[in-house]
């Protein structure tokens, strides 16, 4: 939990954005290890927001608060932007775990890096 809340807290500071309560996801699928994964509100994930490969992501029909979890290995992190292709971008986020429900609606792409 104590992880949860620290990548919940550096998104909300690094976007600037608060943190908001969203439906859990307790029945959720798991994130593969090595990948950053967006949940869907009911707790699953869609393969198209399962991310491996470091560099920009765009995100389509991702709003609403949604859950990131982030199970890259080797201290890899990631950012969320505001802009398409990485442009915008909070500071980078190295905890791995998975985060507070995170509003996800002004965000348009995420970056992995190394």
């Amino acid at each position: 939990m104590r992880k949860t809340a620290m990548i919940a807290v550096s998104l909300a500071l690094a976007a600037g954005t608060g943190i908001a309560a969203a439906p859990s996801a307790h029945a959720a699928t798991p994130c593969p290890s090595g990948a950053l994964c967006i949940r869907e509100t009911n707790g699953t994930i869609l393969s198209k927001n399962i991310f491996y490969s470091y560099g920009s992501h765009n995100l389509s029909n991702v709003t609403g608060h949604r859950v990131l979890a982030h199970y890259q290995t080797g201290g890899a992190g990631f950012r969320v932007c505001f802009g398409y292709n990485g442009v915008n971008c909070s500071d980078v986020v190295r905890e791995t775990g998975e985060s507070l429900p995170y509003d996800m609606t002004p965000i348009n792409s995420v970056v992995l890096v190394p």
